[in-house]
């Protein structure tokens, strides 16, 4: 049972450890930040050759819109620059969404502050590689697509707005318009280490010296038809809540309705009157802004043609998701903390068919996902980020779950099921009520953690 919580010398408030070596050791320690709607996490492993332990640091970002980001994640920084003494043995940038890179280049002057000995990416930011290069074309003329489609969207008249506003939002993950985007974020954590390693899941467990701990890299898998399966099926329904017949991603083709050359418009071109005009033109004024119940009224095409835009933004998203790199930390005793970044269905899937040499004995996706006992909730709690039989029901020994969200800003984007409550229980039920969220306080049920305004700890 827990006991009452006692604040600290520096205000944070520490509950019993459940850690059952006792309260002066510990075997890993997890820190969340609590910047906001994003992911920023700290993990720090005693070592047997070293009085300083070994600091893992994964992501660092906020969603686009928050209130002074800028100062918040200088804020984070400080503190983890604080908490290291300015040495990270090791930093994971997972994937190129703002939510997990922005603080690479709001808080870039504390990051010059801070040692980083080696950087892990996926293998979908190694250059050299050709799957990497196919799909980084594709991505690129699809974000050019949607930023024009976007414009025509804003520039259509008032209809639209709605769609305007979803397609915005959206486009918001990959940074702002103007200004810095998620490449200058990565750039900057390219530029932290000259030890740069690109993770593919067949690569061996690393044992970093002194830990006793093992890293395993889950996904991406290198492997598009996988990437590409982004949502989960009708008939299957491998995650929790609905399921959503994910149409295939249609970068090459949709993307291409929304370039100048579009072969997809109901008239070509030249036949073409803005609305802006078109609204100030007396037939136009008399034939269709005209009472809602006009005759005519069914015949407007509007910004229909642009509909497609706002599927195409969530594909093109969701895949970004998927090439979320995912860590699985071994600790000495088998027990495993699950690292999953905002990794969604094809991802997951792809660890059921992952087995390492380990030992003389033969590791597996499934034996790791068996003997998790921490999981970092697959992007902020969403639908599609974890798996049901293939995922949270193989945790048989979950004792605690961290969920980065920030519920009022998620509904603020109009992301209405961000967490998904189904989820939430399911991880409460699963974890026994040792679930954190960023935006809530610790529950007094809860014990061995460690609660700051800026962070929640977890010692294990």
């Amino acid at each position: 049972m827990a006991r009452k919580s006692q604040k600290n010398a520096k205000g944070a408030r520490r509950r019993t450890s459940a850690n059952p070596q006792g309260s002066s050791s510990y075997r890993a320690k997890v820190r969340m930040y609590r910047q906001g709607l994003g992911d920023c996490f700290l993990i720090s492993l005693p070592r047997s050759d070293s009085d300083r332990p070994y600091r893992v640091l994964i992501d660092c970002g906020v969603i686009l819109g928050t209130a002074d980001a800028s100062t918040k994640m200088t804020e984070v920084v400080e503190n983890i620059i604080a908490a290291t003494q300015g040495e990270i043995d090791l930093l994971l940038a997972t994937h190129e969404h703002w939510d997990h890179v922005s603080g690479f280049v709001q808080a870039k002057d504390a990051f010059d502050k801070l040692k980083v000995h080696e950087v892990w990416l996926g293998w979908t930011e190694n250059r050299n590689d050709p799957l990497t290069q196919k799909l980084k074309a594709q991505r690129d003329a699809a974000l050019a697509s949607l930023r024009l489609g976007l414009s025509r969207l804003q520039l259509a008249g008032d209809e639209p707005a709605a769609e305007a506003v979803e397609l915005g939002g959206l486009l918001e993950f990959f940074g702002a318009a103007k200004g810095a985007s998620t490449e200058d974020a990565l750039a900057s954590v390219r530029e932290m280490s000259s030890n740069l390693r690109f993770c593919l899941p067949s690569d061996a467990p690393v044992e970093p010296s002194g830990t006793g701990a093992r890293f395993y890299v889950l996904g991406p898998p290198h492997d598009e038809k996988l990437l590409r399966k982004i949502n989960p099926s009708a008939r299957d329904k491998e995650t929790y809540g609905l399921a959503v017949d994910g149409f295939q991603l249609f970068m090459a083709g949709a993307g291409t309705a929304l370039d100048s050359n579009d072969r997809g418009r109901p008239f070509d071109g030249q036949y073409e009157i803005p609305f802006s005009y078109a609204k100030e033109m007396a037939f136009f004024q008399q034939q269709y802004w005209t009472p809602a119940d006009a005759t005519d009224n069914w015949r407007l095409i509007d910004s229909d043609w642009l509909g497609g835009s706002t599927e195409l933004a969530l594909q093109l998203d969701s895949l970004t998701n998927n090439t979320s790199l995912v860590l699985a930390i071994e600790l000495a005793d088998g027990d495993v903390l699950l690292f999953a970044a905002d990794a969604q269905v094809g991802n997951w899937l792809s660890w059921q068919g992952l087995e390492w040499e380990v030992g003389g004995k033969k590791v597996t996706g499934p034996d790791l996902l068996k003997r998790t006992i921490f999981y970092k909730v697959g992007h902020h709690g969403s639908h599609n980020a974890t798996l049901r039989d293939k995922g949270l029901e193989q945790m048989e020994k979950l004792r605690v779950a961290m969920i980065p969200v920030d519920q009022a800003m998620a509904k603020k984007k109009h992301w209405d099921h961000m967490p998904l409550d189904e989820l939430v229980a399911a991880l409460n039920e699963k974890a026994k009520g040792l679930v954190l969220r960023v935006d809530r306080p610790t529950p007094t049920t809860q014990e061995q953690v460690v609660e700051d305004r800026l962070f929640f700890e977890v010692a294990f």
